[in-house]
C-alpha cells in the first residue's frame, strides 16, 4: 500500500505542479485577452445578471433558475478550500498568498464565463426531457466525433473524483468539525448527513437548486458577517494586513513566531493552488450546473456562472484571510481549519472555534449536495439516465462512509483525478474559444445591461 501510495504521490505532485498551473492560469488570461477583459468590466453587469435569474425567461429551456443554478455551482465550490484552503496558502506561503489567490480569481472568472457559456450552448437533451451540459457536451457537439473521447475521459474522471473530493473527503470534514467543536461522535454525524443528503438527492436537480438557494445565501451571508465583526474589532490592523499581502507577494517573508519563512514562489504555488482549489476555475464543473438552468442565452449564462468566482474567492475566501492576518494567527504555526479556527477564537473567545465548526459543517455539506449533481451527469454521459437512481443512493451511502473512516488515500486520489479533469476541459476551452468570443461580440452588439 505504501508503494502505491508513493507512486501516486508522484503522480499528484507532476499534475498539479508547475506546468498544471501555469496552464490553468495561461488559458484565463488567454480567454481574458481574447474577451478584452470583458470579465473584469462586467462585473455589474455579472451582478445585475444573478439579480433576474431569480426569475426564468418566459419559455426557455432548463430545469431551475440561473440563480438556482449559481447557487448549485456555488454549493459546491464554497467549502473547505474556503476555510481550511485558504489558511493552509498563508501557512506555508504567507500573507503574500493572498494576493496571488486574487490574480487567479481574476483570469479564473474568464474561465468560469467560458466554461459555462460553451456548457449552455452545446447542452443536449436527455431521455427525462432536461437540459444537460458541461465539458463532456461541449467538447462532443463543438469539437466533433473525433474529439469524443476527451469528453468520455472528462467525464470518467469527474465520476470518480466526485466520490472522494465531493462527497467522503467532505463529510469526513463534517464529521471531524463538528467532534472537535461539540464533541459529535462521527457515527452520529454520518447518520445524520446521511439521512438529509438522501432526503435532497432523491429530489432531483430541482430540489438541490431549493435547498442550495435557500442554504448557500444563508451560510454565505452569516459567514462573512462575523467576519466583519472579527475586521471590526481588528480595524486598525487592516491597513497593515493589505500591506504585509502586497509586498509579501512579491517579496521573501522571514521566519517569525511558528512561520518558517517563504519565498516568492512559495507565495504564488500556494496561492494559485488554493485559488484553483477553492473556486474550480478551469475544472468545468460550474457549467454542469448552469446548463440546468432555464435561459435562451448563453452568454447570459456566462455572465451568472463568472460570479461565483468572484463570491468565492473575492469575496469569501478574502474574509477568512484577513482573519487569519489581522489576529496575527497566521504565524502560529497551525495551518488548515485549526489555522482558522484559531483566528476566530483570538477575536471570540468561547465562540469563535464553535462558529467555525459549524460554519465548515455547513460549506462541505453543500458541497456534498453540489458535487453530487456534477457526478451524476458524469455518469449519465457515461452510460445513459438509468443510472440516475442507484447512483443516488451509492453517493448517500458513501457520505457515511466518509464520516467514519481515514481517508488520506482517498483525498490523494482524488485530488489527482480533480488534474485529469482539468485538462480535457482547457483543451477545449482553448479550441473554442473562438466561439466564446463570437458569441460574446453578438451578444453584446445587440444587448446593453
Amino acid at each position: 500500500m505504501d508503494s502505491i501510495t508513493s507512486f501516486i504521490t508522484a503522480i499528484n505532485d507532476i499534475v498539479w505542479g508547475p506546468p498544471m498551473l501555469i496552464a490553468i492560469l495561461g488559458t484565463g488570461l488567454f480567454l481574458q485577452l481574447r474577451l478584452k477583459f470583458m470579465p473584469i468590466t462586467k462585473i455589474v453587469a455579472g451582478f445585475i445578471m444573478v439579480w433576474r435569474g431569480r426569475k426564468a425567461a418566459p419559455g426557455a429551456p432548463g430545469e431551475i433558475t440561473p440563480y438556482a443554478a449559481l447557487m448549485t455551482a456555488l454549493a459546491a465550490t464554497v467549502g473547505t478550500g474556503n476555510i481550511a484552503g485558504v489558511a493552509t496558502a498563508i501557512a506555508v506561503g504567507g500573507p503574500g498568498a493572498m494576493f496571488w489567490m486574487w490574480m487567479t480569481a481574476l483570469v479564473g472568472m474568464a474561465t468560469k464565463y467560458a466554461e459555462v457559456l460553451l456548457a449552455v450552448h452545446y447542452r443536449e437533451t436527455d431521455d427525462h426531457g432536461e437540459q444537460v451540459g458541461g465539458p463532456m457536451y461541449a467538447i462532443k457537439n463543438g469539437l466533433g466525433r473525433r474529439w469524443v473521447w476527451l469528453g468520455g475521459a472528462f467525464a470518467l474522471f469527474g465520476g470518480l473524483a466526485g466520490f472522494g473530493i465531493g462527497n467522503m473527503v467532505q463529510s469526513n470534514s463534517i464529521a471531524g468539525a463538528l467532534q472537535a467543536g461539540f464533541g459529535i461522535n462521527p457515527w452520529v454525524s454520518g447518520i445524520v448527513m446521511t439521512v438529509f443528503t438522501g432526503f435532497v438527492l432523491l429530489g432531483g436537480v430541482k430540489r438541490i437548486g431549493a435547498v442550495a438557494e435557500k442554504l448557500v445565501p444563508f451560510m454565505c451571508i452569516g459567514y462573512i458577517a462575523v467576519a466583519l465583526m472579527v475586521l471590526g474589532i481588528y480595524v486598525d490592523q487592516i491597513p497593515a494586513a493589505f500591506a504585509l499581502i502586497f509586498e509579501s507577494a512579491f517579496n521573501p517573508v522571514a521566519a517569525t513566531g511558528g512561520f518558517a519563512g517563504a519565498a516568492v514562489m512559495m507565495a504564488m504555488r500556494y496561492g494559485v493552488a488554493r485559488g484553483i482549489f477553492s473556486n474550480e476555475a478551469g475544472l468545468g464543473t460550474a457549467g454542469i450546473a448552469q446548463a440546468a438552468g432555464q435561459t435562451k442565452n448563453p452568454v447570459e449564462s456566462g455572465l451568472v456562472g463568472m460570479m461565483g468566482t468572484f463570491i468565492d474567492t473575492i469575496v469569501v475566501c478574502t474574509m477568512t484571510g484577513l482573519v487569519v492576518i489581522v489576529t496575527g494567527a497566521w504565524s502560529s504555526g497551525l495551518k488548515g481549519a485549526a489555522l482558522s479556527s484559531a483566528a476566530f477564537a483570538t477575536a471570540f473567545p468561547g465562540f469563535g472555534a464553535q462558529f467555525l465548526s459549524i460554519a465548515l459543517a455547513i460549506f462541505a455539506f453543500t458541497t456534498i449536495l453540489g458535487w453530487a449533481y456534477y457526478g451524476e451527469k458524469c455518469w449519465e454521459y457515461l452510460v445513459g439516465t438509468s443510472v440516475e437512481i442507484p447512483y443516488r443512493v451509492l453517493w448517500t451511502l458513501f457520505v457515511m462512509v466518509g464520516a467514519v473512516m481515514q481517508l488520506d488515500f482517498v483525498w490523494l486520489v482524488s485530488d489527482t483525478l480533480n488534474a485529469f479533469m482539468a485538462l480535457p476541459n482547457l483543451v477545449s476551452l482553448l479550441l473554442l474559444s473562438p466561439v466564446v468570443a463570437k458569441l460574446t461580440t453578438d451578444y453584446f452588439a445587440k444587448n446593453r445591461i
